[in-house]
């Protein structure tokens, strides 16, 4: 039989009395059309390296109680690195192959996405410290994860919402940084790129004003160079980091740099 050419959706979403509750989301789950090689990489190592934990009212959203046992997922104890909106997978997948010492989980919900992931872990060699999971971060880590679980928490090129109006879905906000911060073990770090001069602003002024948090180069200059977005006024001119030697350049940065954006770092360490 010929496999369909649209996959079932990761899990069906859940309803209360006919209603679905609505939070802010700094995502939006656009089509979920697989291309052949990615069903395929799909149907084969999901089962894995796909986590697929209860589901609460929708199928981004763990279920009450739903927890990750870190040591049984991966056989093991070690320290544990969190990128959240892992993308294609081009990050998570080169780390974890790098560092083998290390366990990693990608928290995605763009099913294409993961779908791709799979497949750069099948180039590399399965290996065997990556997970991923296809839910909410906000919601789900802090509900899965125990407090000062994580030693890197990674934040890459997440969707800048410019206009003013979408702010408010802006990752690097109150209600993540509330639900995220408690999970990172003392002397843990927070690390983040965009290629976006206003939303490192704006990461700049979320961030800089945490108190659980401390900048680990307060000396660090801008990047150097011109932009082709606007710099806002009163933007930083120190406390930005070099580029991360853990962090390969993804597509996604390399379309910033294409459009002629400068690449903003920031390293964080939790007090």
């Amino acid at each position: 039989m010929t496999p369909p050419t649209t996959p079932p959706p990761l899990h069906p979403a859940r309803r209360d009395a006919g209603t679905t509750r609505r939070d802010v989301v700094s995502f939006v789950r656009r089509g979920e059309r697989l291309t052949p090689s990615r069903r395929d990489s799909w149907d084969r190592l999901s089962p894995e390296y796909v986590l697929d934990p209860p589901r609460g009212e929708r199928d981004t959203l763990p279920a009450d109680g739903a927890r990750l046992d870190l040591e049984e997922v991966f056989g093991r104890r070690a320290e544990l690195v969190v990128e959240v909106g892992s993308g294609l997978g081009e990050n998570i997948v080169a780390a974890a192959t790098a560092h083998p010492e290390r366990d990693h989980l990608g928290v995605e919900v763009y099913l294409p996405g993961l779908a791709q992931t799979l497949s750069r872990v099948e180039k590399a060699d399965h290996p065997r410290n990556l997970r991923l999971l296809p839910l909410d971060a906000q919601r789900a880590l802090p509900a899965m994860l125990p407090e000062a679980s994580i030693s890197e928490l990674w934040v890459y090129f997440a969707d800048p919402w410019p206009k003013a109006r979408h702010h408010k879905r802006r990752l690097i906000n109150p209600p993540f940084l509330d639900a995220v911060l408690p999970l990172l073990a003392p002397g843990g770090h927070l690390r983040l790129a965009t290629d976006w001069a206003q939303y490192a602003h704006h990461m700049r002024r979320r961030l800089d004003d945490r108190p659980e948090l401390e900048l680990v180069h307060p000396d660090g200059p801008r990047p150097e160079g011109v932009s082709s977005d606007a710099v806002p006024e009163g933007m930083a001119t120190t406390g930005w980091a070099p580029r991360y030697g853990g962090r390969v350049k993804t597509s996604f940065e390399a379309k910033g740099m294409q459009a002629g954006r400068l690449i903003w770092d920031l390293a964080y360490r939790r007090l």
